[in-house]
């Protein structure tokens, strides 16, 4: 039995999947969304009538079921983790989503982990409807696929972050104090990727969103595959005390794309200037199929050796505060992004990332249009003072009592 308002920890999940991992039949299927609240089902499949987009009677006709309301995050984002040292699975990720030719021996405990779209990031209910519509038939397919072959199975859908974040009464007041206050959500949504050497770690690598797009038509979303799964090679990546290197190369991330590889170059240099070490990305590198080679170069990428950098937004695009600028002509034919990028190449402490430096400098958007807005305030008030010290009184006054006042056209 789950409380109103109780969150599930890591130890209380163990416990209650343990039945998972004692059961003859161990093939378990995850189904990984992106945002995902208990909320939703009552939510859309109310507020749509006739458009409800949970179809499916998966949970109905199972004989067994577990329905957690609320879940710690930083459990769901390292679940696929805990799953994988729970037994001896063999996991399989499924990409192209029809699994008729997928050679499951119900002999052994197989792992399926099935990613879902994501949903849209904008505030548009009907898109989400869509989405969770989609998602729904995806789940549906892929269990029904199963069951018509006889493989016993157990599923579990879940996602990475929820989509409703309820507020409690005793903080509300709180929240109301803050200035255009946002839904604080944790730093980082999944674990960053580590490169090690022997026994430390020389790379470490994150982003919320690590995207491509190829001939600008082709999008590649590379985000899942390098920190959920972690299907990429980080092999050929190299580490010194002056140059680093961050390779990852990917098997068939799409249809048409055979192999892909993508380096992040980064050197240590000591300036007499500031009298000690800063590190610099100096160029990304894009290989495709082993022969197109694509290069960027990077500016403002750089911060002291012992730091880490972040920044909020790093790719092609001319609005991005940290630019990849094409150096040759295959790259013109790529477009990236990156978003919430932090890198850190050097000097790294207990496999965690250090102090940040930021790309966004002081005087931000937000700071320029207080700034601007502030001066002309201020000009209004100084002239409307200027204008009310000018008025001057009349020196004579007409009495209504007395005989007219006459004024002379001399004076």
């Amino acid at each position: 039995a789950v409380h109103e308002g109780q969150v599930v920890s890591a130890q209380e999940l163990t416990v209650l999947l343990q039945p998972l991992f004692t059961q003859n039949s161990r093939n378990l299927v995850l189904f990984l969304q992106d945002r995902l609240s208990i909320d939703d089902f009552t939510y859309f499949s109310e507020s749509y009538g006739n458009k409800n987009p949970f179809q499916n009677e998966i949970l109905q006709s199972s004989p067994s079921s577990l329905v957690l309301p609320a879940v710690d995050c930083k459990v769901t984002k390292y679940l696929l983790s805990v799953l994988q040292e729970s037994g001896d699975w063999k996991l399989t990720n499924v990409t192209n989503l029809n699994i008729s030719q997928l050679e499951v021996n119900a002999s052994n405990p197989n792992l399926l982990v099935v990613q879902l779209q994501p949903l849209s990031s904008d505030l548009k209910e009907i898109s989400t409807l869509e989405a969770i519509a989609e998602n729904d038939k995806i789940i549906g397919r892929v269990t029904m696929d199963l069951q018509e072959r006889g493989i016993h199975f157990s599923v579990i859908y879940t996602s990475v972050r929820p989509s409703r974040i309820s507020r409690r009464t005793d903080v509300i007041s709180g929240l109301r104090r803050q200035l255009m206050a946002v839904e604080e959500e944790d730093s980082l949504s999944h674990p960053p990727l580590n490169v090690t050497t022997g026994n430390y770690t020389c790379i470490l690598f994150y982003a919320s969103n690590f995207s491509l797009k190829a001939n600008h038509s082709v999008l590649i979303d590379l985000t899942n595959a390098t920190f959920l799964t972690q299907n990429v090679d980080i092999s050929a990546s190299e580490c010194s005390d002056s140059n680093t290197t961050l390779s990852l190369k990917y098997t068939k991330p799409v249809n048409g794309i055979s192999s892909l590889e993508i380096r992040f170059l980064m050197t240590n240099k000591f300036y007499e200037v500031s009298a000690r070490k800063w590190f610099t990305l100096d160029s990304v590198e894009i290989v495709k199929d082993g022969e197109k080679f694509a290069k960027f170069n990077i500016s403002g990428i750089t911060a002291p050796a012992e730091y880490s950098f972040h920044c909020q937004l790093v790719g092609t695009s001319n609005l991005y505060p940290a630019r990849l600028v094409p150096s040759n002509n295959e790259a013109k034919h790529w477009d990236v992004f990156i978003s919430e990028l932090q890198i850190q190449g050097f000097n790294i402490i207990n496999n965690q990332f250090s102090y940040a430096s930021d790309c966004t400098g002081f005087f931000t958007p937000g700071i320029w249009m207080g700034l601007v807005t502030s001066i002309i305030l201020l000009w209004i008030l100084t002239y409307g003072i200027h204008m009310i010290m000018q008025l001057t009184t009349n020196s004579r006054f007409d009495d209504p009592k007395g005989p007219a006042l006459s004024v002379p056209q001399t004076e």
